[in-house]
Parts: structure tokens; sequence; C-alpha cells
């Protein structure tokens, strides 16, 4: 049996997981969150073998709550499920360890397999996923500059995005106001901005703010 954590913020969204994986014999959904720090408070408890995670989540995003769990648990596979285009985020949550990148309108049994495959300790790459990493291999200047940010990198350039500013980044995620000016000096030279206020546009223009 396979055990499957829901983490969305939306109960009709859990309810329409709940009815998909109902109908497969072997799955079973054994807890639910609607919060980031519920969904970390699942996976501390170890209570599932896979857990399905949305970036969009209140009181903490999916992307620090994704990081914080593979801190800890590093080996529970995390299947992100998003409404946003694969191009937008795939790449850097992958790179945070993410197991699998879904958007929400995939279908069933597209969603049953990605389960099957992260359950065995494998990452599940969809076909629109496949394409953007094998785009990697082949940089132009079409590629989206905040792709090639490590995973620090981009939960601090989202974070300077959104307006917040070095000191309240470095006590959200405990470090120093040293080191979250250095992740954003890196930011700025990858990215070949200026300012946050380029940070921002760049942020709103590529639909990364939630």
């Amino acid at each position: 049996m396979i055990r499957i954590a829901v983490c969305d913020d939306h109960q009709i969204v859990r309810a329409g997981f709940r009815q998909i994986f109902s109908e497969v014999s072997d799955f079973e959904v054994v807890a639910e969150a609607s919060t980031g720090r519920e969904a970390l408070e699942i996976a501390r408890k170890e209570a599932c073998d896979v857990m399905l995670l949305d970036i969009s989540m209140p009181d903490q995003s999916g992307i620090d709550t994704l990081r914080t769990i593979k801190q800890g648990q590093p080996e529970l596979p995390i299947l992100i499920m998003s409404g946003y285009p694969a191009q937008q985020y795939a790449v850097n949550l992958l790179r945070m360890g993410a197991n699998g990148y879904l958007n929400k309108e995939c279908d069933a049994d597209e969603l049953i397999k990605a389960v099957r495959t992260v359950s065995t300790g494998r990452r599940y790459v969809s076909a629109d996923v496949g394409e953007i990493l094998a785009q990697g291999f082949d940089r132009n200047a079409d590629t989206a500059m905040h792709t090639e940010l490590s995973d620090r990198e981009f939960q601090v350039f989202l974070r300077l995005a959104k307006g917040e500013c070095v000191s309240d980044i470095a006590v959200t995620l405990s470090l120093s106001v040293k080191t979250i000016s250095t992740y954003r000096t890196r930011v700025m030279e990858k990215m070949n901005l200026q300012s946050n206020s380029d940070l921002t546009y760049y942020a709103m223009k590529n639909n990364l703010l939630e």
C-alpha cells in the first residue's frame, strides 16, 4: 500500500485527489494539509510514503516547505502539483529536491503513474518538463535567467521580488544578513539586474509571484 499525503490549500482540490486515488487498490490517502506548516508536521511524523505538495500554500510557500522537508527528511518523495506552467518553476524545484513536477490539469493516469514512480525513489519527468531539461543542453538567449539560479538563490530571489528586505529574509531563513546579501549579489550578477525593482519586474513578467 502506498500511503499518500495531499497538501493543498483548496479543499475541493484535495477532494479531487482523494477521489482519483480511491479508485486505485494500492493507494491510500492517509493525511491532508491545507498549510505549509501542516505539511511539515506530516513529514516529521513520517506519516506517508509520497507527498503531493502545492506551490501556493498559506503561511509558508510550497517552495520553502519543500526545502525544509528535504533538509530533515531527504528520502521522502515529494511530487509538486502546480497550476503554473512547468517552465516557470519545474527546473528550480527539481534542483531543490522535488521528485517530480505536474500541472494540476494533468490526466489522472499520469498522476497515478507519477505517484508510483516517485514512491520507488525515482524522479518522474513529464513530457513538458523533459523538453525543458533537454533544452538546458543547448542554452540560448531565450533561456529563462531564473533557471540558472541555485535552489537557495532562487528562494532568496522570490522573497526579494515580493518586496521583503534582506534582514527579514535572514530571520525567516535562519541565515545571517551578510549571507543573504551575498545571495542577493549573486542573483543580481547571474540575472544581469541592477535593483530589487528589476527583480520584481522580472518576476511579474515571468508570472513567478504567487
